[in-house]
């Protein structure tokens, strides 16, 4: 019987676990991680965050920032303040004369001192504030460095003090605390997602000794992960920036975790029944490779559905989060089972399934949910249905129309202290001006265009200084905007000025800048929500239909989830509104948590509604499904903590998007963990029957003897 079962043993599972072969795999590995690891650390160099790589390559911004560099390097201004209540003094203003004529040397970073600007004070007869206006040069590695060259002003400038209040803010200041609140990415995000994976891991098995295997192929995959995207950045052109890096840790830790936790429970089942662990694993991985491939080609898939966005930013994420999922797949299904055959049962100390012992989930919480669902199945699928849909009233808080600078940050910045100072003084958009690029012939009518537009400061409009007057038959012109470049009023002003300049003839005007790009970015992200979120509906649709091979529960688990996603970001908005105080939510914000939630919460329906298939075939729908249930309850309870908590360690980034986006995904998977796939969609499949499976036979011949183990399996 042994040799007709290692026979019957699928050749990929043989090749895993193998009395000979797992050794091979192990030491495949080995040397995957010894090349990944130091291409792994080089990622963060190879991250592209500038404008261009977030804004659509077809938007006009894009276009004006592109053509911009013709007349001169692409620069960033940082602009430092300086504010006294009552009026500045006679050593304020000597202090100030002496800062400006140190910044005219300061060349560190790109720093271009010679182009600084200033001292301009405010137009009080006894002046109370001032700013020096310092551009810093940007370049391939402008990122990187435009945090060194901020600290750089800041060490000539000094601190606050005496009464005298001095700030780095403007575009170049305001940028460089970003980009220092994303430098956590690497270090504190992989240590919190880290955390989180060890203390579910540990509660969940009880054994310290099982949740190294678990943590070992996650950090394998991770490191690979990141050295295929840096070598694709680095030689194919894949866009990487500090978002989708950021993602792209959450999501192998996430994934990876919840994958290998549907293998051990099926290992630790099938170790119960077979007493060769080489045996066990093999069925494992013919029993549970089907739903963990299912689960994860469901969220490759839509990952791969962003390729289609406009955003830079969003398309560049589909590649890279698709890539960080193949890989936590690939080490899952081969990694992890070797290390838990080579090491043997006793890595589930102190709780060792022997052979022949009882599997405690046939009458655990998990199957007595189940029995009691059973009984009034309808009444608690419409009850949870309509709690459901109450709490996605809360979307009537969602304000998802962008954050300003002020807004973007958990915490309040030196930057953003600046430009709240800077504000109360000067033109609020001093330092961020609008951009024209025009036919130079025509420049005198789109001056006089732009300058008579509402919302421009008079006086403003002119050639920025250090640019070439012009290029290849082309005028830049730049204008100062009255209101902040992140508000309202300033995109207001941008659609007036745009309006104006297409209207000259022959000038084949451009208007560009910080806030074009906001307009720009919002615009596509329109366009994306429109096309992607049917997309993905669609091809998870396809995916659970090809995998159920039925028309009925692949619809009732597409809707189950489509609710949960309305309910998650309702009470996330409520919560943001009346618990955080965010001022409201990123553009994007829904397209993220919608691919993630539908993409990843589907996953736990494909482990429920696979394994009640695989019951269903042997005992009839109904028994199948408090089967299913009483298997699969405590591993994706399991699963659902452990990605919710990953996903909630974006929190401990100071950046609101990373923050709203763990939050809402953390509460949606949590939903799909306890509420939908446990309650909804169990007492939905109790409730029809085998109908769920129409036009699949199942739904015709229910309740049948049950065909041998084996070809139920294949069946499933």
């Amino acid at each position: 019987m042994p040799d007709l079962q290692r026979r019957r043993r699928p050749g990929v599972a043989a090749l895993v676990c193998g009395r000979r072969t797992k050794w091979l795999v192990v030491a495949l590995w080995l040397i995957v991680f010894v090349v990944a690891a130091p291409l792994a650390q080089k990622l963060t160099d190879a991250q592209d965050n500038d404008a261009a790589s977030w804004l659509p390559s077809s938007a006009e911004s894009t276009q004006v920032l592109e053509s911009s560099k013709d007349f001169r390097p692409e620069i960033i201004t940082a602009i430092v303040v300086y504010a006294r209540e009552g009026g500045l003094t006679v050593a304020d203003r000597s202090r100030i004369a002496q800062d400006a004529r140190e910044l005219r040397t300061t060349h560190a970073h790109g720093v271009r001192g010679p182009q600084t600007q200033g001292p301009r004070f405010d137009r009080k007869a006894s002046p109370s504030a001032a700013q020096i206006f310092v551009p810093i040069t940007m370049g391939d590695d402008g990122w990187e460095r435009l945090g060194p060259a901020v600290d750089s002003i800041r060490d000539v400038v000094g601190g606050s003090g005496g009464g005298l209040a001095v700030h780095v803010t403007g575009p170049g200041g305001i940028s460089a605390d970003s980009a220092e609140a994303f430098s956590g990415i690497d270090s504190t995000l992989l240590i919190a997602a880290l955390g989180v994976v060890i203390v579910m891991l540990l509660i969940t098995y009880r054994s310290p000794t099982l949740l190294l295997l678990p943590v070992i192929a996650v950090v394998a995959a991770l490191f690979s992960a990141q050295a295929l995207i840096y070598l694709l950045a680095a030689h194919a052109g894949l866009t990487v920036n500090g978002q989708s890096a950021g993602i792209l840790t959450v999501l192998v830790f996430g994934a990876g975790t919840d994958y290998a936790l549907l293998l051990v429970a099926r290992y630790r089942e099938e170790l119960r029944r077979h007493e060769d662990r080489h045996e066990a694993m093999a069925r494992a991985l013919h029993r549970a490779g089907p739903a963990v491939l299912a689960s994860s080609g469901t969220v490759v898939l839509g990952m791969l559905v962003l390729l289609v966005a406009e955003m830079n930013s969003t398309r560049g994420l589909g590649p890279v989060a698709a890539i960080g999922v193949a890989v936590a797949l690939i080490a899952m299904l081969t990694l992890l089972p070797a290390l838990l055959v080579i090491f043997g049962r006793w890595v589930f100390w102190p709780v060792v399934p022997h052979f022949g012992s009882a599997e405690p989930t046939e009458h655990g919480i998990w199957a007595r949910t189940g029995q009691r669902l059973a009984r009034r199945p309808r009444t608690v699928w419409a009850a949870t249905a309509l709690v459901l849909a109450a709490l996605s009233l809360g979307l009537t808080q969602l304000n998802a129309s962008g954050l300003s600078n002020a807004d973007s940050f958990t915490g309040k910045p030196d930057s953003i202290t600046g430009q709240e100072v800077q504000d109360r003084y000067f033109p609020a958009g001093s330092g961020d001006p609008l951009v024209v690029i025009a036919s130079a012939g025509q420049e005198a009518p789109v001056r006089g265009a732009v300058a008579a537009t509402p919302g421009v400061v008079r006086g403003s409009v002119g050639v920025p200084p250090g640019a070439r007057p012009e290029a290849d038959g082309r005028v830049i012109l730049e204008a100062t905007m009255t209101d902040p470049s992140d508000s309202d009023g300033a995109k207001d002003t941008v659609e007036r000025v745009r309006d104006s300049v297409h209207a000259v003839p022959g000038a084949g005007a451009q208007v560009g800048g910080t806030t074009a790009a906001l307009i720009d970015m919002d615009a596509a992200t329109r366009h994306d929500n429109m096309l992607i979120i049917p997309l993905v509906l669609l091809v998870v649709l396809i995916i659970l239909a090809l995998l159920l091979r039925a028309a009925v529960a692949p619809l009732l688990l597409i809707a189950t989830v489509v609710l949960s996603f309305a309910a998650a970001l309702g009470i996330s908005a409520l919560a943001f509104r009346f618990v955080f105080d965010y001022a409201g939510e990123p553009t994007d914000f829904p397209l993220f948590v919608f691919v993630f939630l539908v993409a990843l919460g589907i996953d736990y329906n494909i482990f429920l509604s696979t394994r009640i298939r695989e019951e269903a075939v042997l005992q009839g729908t109904r028994a199948g499904v408090v089967a299913g249930l009483a298997a699969t309850g405590a591993v994706i309870t399991s699963a659902g903590l452990v990605l919710a908590g990953t996903f909630a360690a974006l929190g401990t980034l100071p950046v609101v998007v990373f923050a709203e986006i763990g939050f809402a995904v953390a509460l949606g998977v949590l939903l799909d963990t306890f509420v939908v796939r446990s309650v909804l969609v169990t007492s939905l499949f109790l409730d029809l029957g085998p109908r769920v499976w129409w036009p699949n036979r199942l739904a015709r011949e229910d309740g049948s003897a049950g065909p041998e183990p084996e070809s139920a399996a294949h069946e499933a």
